[in-house]
């Protein structure tokens, strides 16, 4: 599954979802994880109104779990519109920790919150194959 992470320096969750000069997306399975991305905002996409959220919410879309230091009710609202399950760190910590504790959630049976944010994302990807045949 993708996971990503609204970070200042791509190391830690240290950004408000809104104004995050970056996102890091991961591939995240129970044997490891890798990078598969960044995304970086200019100064034009950090301050404003809700606009500054659609190319966010466009940079996590094929994500099932977003990881925040905090987000606004309406950013999260929409990011599970999208099927994005949006989740608040423990204040800023490091992105690899997180990464560890959903490898360990991973390996065993998920709980329920994670078994939604996955079966909602494997329905949301058939549906779109269905649209495309």
């Amino acid at each position: 599954m993708k996971v990503a992470f609204a970070t200042q320096d791509l190391a830690h969750v240290d950004a408000h979802f809104g104004c995050a000069p970056s996102l890091a997306v991961y591939e995240v399975e129970a044997e490891g994880h890798r990078l598969d991305r960044t995304h970086l905002f200019g100064a034009a996409e950090q301050d404003g109104d809700e606009d500054k959220l659609e190319p966010r919410l466009d940079a996590i879309g094929d994500c099932a779990i977003l990881v925040v230091a905090a987000i606004g009710s309406s950013a999260a609202a929409r990011a599970l519109a999208r099927g994005v399950y949006p989740l608040k760190s423990n204040g800023s910590e490091p992105i690899t920790a997180v990464l560890d504790r959903l490898r360990g959630v991973l390996a065993g049976p998920p709980p329920p919150w994670l078994r939604r944010a996955l079966t909602k994302r494997n329905e949301r990807k058939l549906d779109l194959g269905s649209e495309v045949a």
